[in-house]
């Protein structure tokens, strides 16, 4: 029987950017490290998948248009990026106090391979403990946006794997964030149609609502 992980512990604080591509997770992120940096906070922005050298490499495997990646080879790999990150990067920040903040992590698995692909959940939520040793966020912030504004704002964008996806796929995956952030604690649903202002301001707020600082 796999083993099954309990919340590590840890004095640092681990807030998620969840989101389809294209809502803004990168803008934001990057804004609320700034804000953090300017209280004299000590500050950890990563992504997923990424993060570090091998996730890193993971990354350029799984959204490279150019390869066709089988649904359970996508979700495999998705996961041994997420263990290498977890275990290299995010648990040391949080253990040494900082706060991590990450763009992606495993709701965006739930969403996109569950939800979009049609992957078991049980199976998905079984491997997402395994790969995150437990760790589960303090906070988590799902940005999402109409479909017209992802074709809007990737006009003149490089598309990846994933972004080539059609509009069933997307529709499938918001529906899966929805749903699955109406579930999941600590979860807040921004709206991401809005302009960067009006959400930096709603995440200002969460961050103060959840007591994260």
């Amino acid at each position: 029987m796999l083993q099954a992980y309990t919340k590590p512990s840890y004095t640092g604080r681990f807030i998620v950017f969840e989101g389809p591509d294209r809502c803004g997770k990168s803008t934001q992120a990057n804004m609320l490290e700034k804000y953090f940096t300017e209280l004299g906070k000590e500050v950890v922005i990563t992504r997923e998948p990424g993060g570090n050298k091998v996730a890193e490499d993971i990354r350029e495997i799984l959204l490279n248009p150019d390869n066709d990646v089988t649904a359970m080879a996508e979700l495999l790999l998705y996961e041994a990026s997420r263990a290498q990150h977890t275990e290299q990067k995010v648990l040391p920040a949080l253990k040494a106090g900082k706060i991590v903040i990450c763009e992606r992590y495993t709701m965006s698995t739930c969403a996109y391979q569950g939800y979009g692909r049609g992957i078991d959940m049980e199976t998905i939520n079984r491997l997402n403990n395994i790969a995150t040793l437990g760790l589960t966020p303090d906070l988590t912030l799902v940005f999402l946006m109409s479909d017209k504004y992802f074709k809007e704002r990737g006009e003149y964008l490089f598309s990846d794997r994933l972004e080539r996806e059609d509009e069933a796929f997307r529709h499938k995956m918001r529906k899966g964030y929805r749903e699955i952030a109406a579930k999941q604690e600590n979860t807040v649903i921004i709206d991401a149609d809005n302009d960067i202002k009006t959400v930096q301001e709603t995440v200002l707020k969460e961050i103060k609502r959840f007591n994260i600082i």
